[in-house]
């Protein structure tokens, strides 16, 4: 039997919780995150199946990096990595207070964290989708040819997924901020 295995996913960077969830199912069969690298391929080691909450926490790096995975750890969390700005957590639900804990105490916390992502990830992607889109938009006016059209609907195409994606994340983040 293998004690290691890889696999890959994609999680657009609004679906950070179905990240977590995945993550949990894998402990939950007796497959431990150690590390993703590439383009996320996902490291995995047998482990006894346990039933381990993962959370994900958007965090550029900063300098004071080792005060902040203390602080986590502290609390009963073990830090894995930073993958794409995220800091991965992972703690046994048995190690918790009876309840289900999560790294964020409140919902301001998660806020913010939206809005980080947001900011450094989802803004500048729609900003050089819409400067790659116009001067194609120019090109195919004044030169109509089928590679230009070609390459609008490609782009066209990137814009409509990062649009979806904006919209997945401010639908929750309007939701997260009604709760409040």
């Amino acid at each position: 039997m293998k004690d290691r295995k890889i696999a890959w996913r994609f999680f657009t960077i609004a679906a950070w919780d179905k990240e977590q969830a995945y993550l949990r199912r894998e402990h939950q069969k007796g497959w431990k995150l150690e590390r993703i690298d590439g383009l996320t391929l996902y490291h995995f080691t047998r482990c006894t199946p346990e039933d381990v909450v993962y959370q994900l926490d958007y965090r550029p790096e900063t300098a004071e990096k080792a005060s902040y995975v203390r602080m986590f750890e502290d609390c009963g969390w073990t830090y894995i990595q930073d993958y794409a700005e995220y800091s991965y957590f992972r703690k046994p639900v048995s190690e918790m207070n009876g309840r289900e804990e999560e790294i964020f105490c409140d919902d301001a916390s998660r806020l913010a964290m939206l809005r980080r992502v947001f900011l450094k990830r989802m803004t500048p992607v729609l900003v050089v989708l819409l400067l790659l889109v116009i001067p194609c938009l120019r090109e195919l006016r004044a030169v109509p040819s089928v590679g230009s059209v070609v390459l609008l609907v490609l782009y066209l195409l990137l814009c409509a997924l990062s649009a979806a994606v904006c919209i997945q994340f401010l639908v929750r983040y309007l939701r997260l901020r009604g709760q409040k």
